[in-house]
């Protein structure tokens, strides 16, 4: 972008509500949902455009119910029809979020809140078309530039789920931001003397370095969260390299881990339940393992520096 260039709003209103719904649906797969579904594709929604399963840091799996309003105004009255629609379904969404093409107030949104609330929902939130649009800029700048711009854009599911799978021409700091993430769980925070559970934090280990090589983030029973940019799509030779070489260094853990396991150093209590979570750690070797981790994490922060702010 140039310097005389200016990032301007997005006219929402030049695109129909398919059209909406569409941008909402590859929005939605690309930020991370799993089980993305476009229920409004149809034409008989009962209540749901789209819905997913949302995944939040530490916040509980909710299963989200998406309505694209591609209007000026969101009325109390089309919310509340919607979400009574909604909950007659089976299983009832835990969760709901409208998107707005039009400015929503601080007023309308407090009166959106409590009308939800009174209908037994306790998670429910509204995006005006600004706060979309930021969203839009945060994660999914290929796709707003894609759909502003008159290029291809998929109307059909499979072509969508593909297209928001991938990460065209994302530069690297967008494709590290991303792969943050993945750190970002109680197996890279927790020192070693307080971890809870060492059988999950083995799992987790290796759930990262598959997800950094393949792309393919899962949870521990194997479903898949999100798609994230691969080690081997960063660009810059040097920076794919260092992050190489993390992956690596996140496989040493995994290795000292399992090590320790046969020297004894990590010893398991004799109940004879694999899946118990009760370890006998060395003082040395809860040293080791964090020292080995905090040097990892040291090194994506490097590459990262967004990210060095984090560790410790």
């Amino acid at each position: 972008m140039g310097p005389n260039s200016a990032v301007r709003p997005v006219h929402f209103e030049d695109f129909d509500g398919r059209d909406f719904e569409r941008l909402a649906f590859a929005y939605h797969v690309r930020s991370g949902w799993s089980d993305v579904a476009w229920y409004g594709e149809g034409g008989s929604d009962a209540g749901r455009d789209i819905i997913g399963t949302a995944t939040s840091g530490d916040a509980p799996p909710r299963r989200t119910v998406v309505q694209c309003a591609n209007r000026d105004d969101l009325t109390v009255a089309k919310v509340i029809d919607d979400v009574r629609k909604a909950l007659a379904t089976a299983p009832p969404p835990d969760a709901f979020r409208f998107i707005c093409r039009g400015k929503v107030s601080a007023k309308k949104r407090d009166a959106l809140g409590l009308a939800v609330k009174a209908l037994g929902v306790d998670h429910f939130e509204v995006w005006s078309g600004a706060d979309f649009e930021e969203h839009l800029r945060l994660s999914g700048e290929d796709l707003l530039r894609r759909f502003c711009a008159g290029e291809h854009f998929p109307s059909d599911v499979g072509s969508l789920q593909a297209l928001a799978d991938e990460y065209p021409g994302i530069s690297d700091d967008a494709a590290l931001a991303i792969m943050a993430a993945v750190f970002d769980r109680p197996a890279f925070r927790t020192p070693f003397r307080q971890e809870s559970s060492l059988p999950d934090f083995q799992l987790a280990i290796e759930d990262t370095v598959r997800a950094l090589n393949t792309g393919v983030w899962r949870t521990r029973e194997g479903d898949e969260i999100r798609r994230i940019p691969t080690v081997h799509s960063l660009r810059d030779p040097q920076v794919r390299a260092a992050a190489s070489s993390i992956v690596q260094a996140v496989d040493g853990l995994r290795r000292l881990f399992i090590a320790r396991l046969r020297d004894g150093s990590i010893r398991h209590c004799t109940c004879g339940d694999q899946r118990c979570p009760v370890f006998m750690l060395q003082p040395a070797t809860c040293r080791e393992l964090d020292e080995a981790r905090d040097k990892l994490l040291e090194g994506f922060g490097r590459i990262y520096p967004a990210f060095a702010g984090r560790v410790g």
